[in-house]
């Protein structure tokens, strides 16, 4: 577990950073900067599509040179490098660059993290060690969005000092990350044969999973049109902080139960319970008139994700081929960001010419529809 741990503590970290910045964009962008909520579509569809369809190359180099180590720290300093572009920026065009850069290093450090985790663990531990590197990545993020609202609030609403402060804690994860230790027996792997990659050679449950994803995707646009949806039931920017607050406290306290239960009753239960959490809330968010059940949609946003999110790491890892290992992995995020471009893009899409409401129907729809496929394919 010592490799889970020293990753939990660079995923604590690296979140610290990046949760200081995730929830001020969309209002840095709409309130600072006059950008619509298509471009904030735009600009999160792009980067966080890009972090997607890097995984899978990333997997893949991993895989055939038997090191995860390396393309980690790189990601990792990608990310931090990104943060820098978006202290600097003066307009939508560098916050863009920002966040591309820092989407970047994710896309290139998930893969080889992830299949890491998966390399120093059996099988029967491997949900509750996906679990408490999730809890420990979302306790960041809980401390991150406490320090972006107290340093928002202190400096009335500079935005440029919380991302200032924000590269602290993202230097500090780069520099823990270089105590983690690679597999021996993923090296002595990569030594003996290639990883190979053909749909037709992948496991039946791991082929429609993969399939039931890309259609989840579709629905599910980026966190931030929660956050502008917020704000367009009359929360401040400050409130707004502590609505997220709520989702990732309810996401830290659910990931290690959720991982450890896996291990006891499968994957699949959980995973089918996460998707129809994620419409019946979706459905939510499209409904709701009065802006204190926000707290509440919040919350279960966030038993959605925890049920989810380290469940299906360890589903993947379970089933593919130590070879392909994080290649799998990296795939599995690459369907993802096939759909996740145009699901945030038809998002904004749908709030400038329908209404505030329309995204969150369509995304509701998109989630109990993957629901009932999980169920079938697994």
């Amino acid at each position: 577990m010592f490799n889970v741990i020293i990753l939990g503590i660079v995923s604590f970290l690296t979140d610290i950073s990046t949760e200081m910045v995730y929830p001020l964009i969309p209002l840095y962008l709409t309130t600072k900067l006059g950008a619509s909520p298509a471009i904030v579509g735009l600009i999160e569809g792009v980067a966080e599509s890009t972090a997607a369809l890097l995984r899978v190359f990333s997997g893949y180099i991993s895989d055939l040179i038997g090191r995860r180590k390396p393309l980690a720290i790189l990601g990792y300093g990608s990310s931090t490098l990104g943060k820098v572009f978006l202290y600097l920026s003066h307009s939508w065009g560098l916050v863009f660059i920002g966040r591309w850069i820092d989407r970047f290093g994710k896309g290139i450090r998930t893969a080889p993290r992830d299949a890491l985790i998966a390399d120093s663990t059996d099988s029967n531990r491997r949900g509750r060690a996906f679990g408490l590197h999730r809890t420990m990545d979302t306790f960041g993020a809980v401390i991150g969005i406490l320090l972006a609202y107290y340093f928002f609030t202190r400096f009335s609403g500079d935005y440029s000092k919380v991302f200032l402060y924000s590269l602290i804690p993202a230097f500090l994860g780069v520099f823990v990350l270089f105590f983690a230790r690679e597999s021996k027996r993923i090296t002595k792997q990569s030594s003996t044969s290639k990883p190979t990659l053909k749909w037709s050679l992948l496991d039946k449950r791991l082929k429609g999973f993969l399939i039931v994803t890309l259609i989840f995707t579709l629905g599910n646009s980026s966190n931030q049109f929660l956050l502008l949806r917020a704000k367009n039931l009359g929360f401040n920017d400050a409130t707004v902080l502590l609505l997220y607050l709520t989702y990732n406290l309810v996401y830290m306290i659910f990931a290690y139960p959720a991982g450890r239960i896996s291990d006891k009753i499968g994957r699949k239960k959980l995973i089918v319970i996460g998707y129809l959490f994620y419409g019946l809330v979706y459905l939510g968010f499209a409904m709701v008139k009065s802006s204190s059940y926000l707290w509440t949609l919040f919350g279960l946003y966030g038993i959605y994700i925890g049920l989810t999110e380290g469940v299906q790491k360890a589903l993947i890892s379970d089933i593919a081929p130590i070879e392909t290992r994080a290649t799998l992995i990296g795939l599995h995020a690459t369907l993802e960001g096939i759909g996740l471009l145009p699901a945030s893009f038809v998002a904004g899409l749908l709030w400038n010419k329908i209404s505030a409401s329309a995204p969150f129907y369509f995304g509701g729809l998109m989630g109990i529809v993957s629901a009932l496929g999980m169920l079938l394919v697994l």
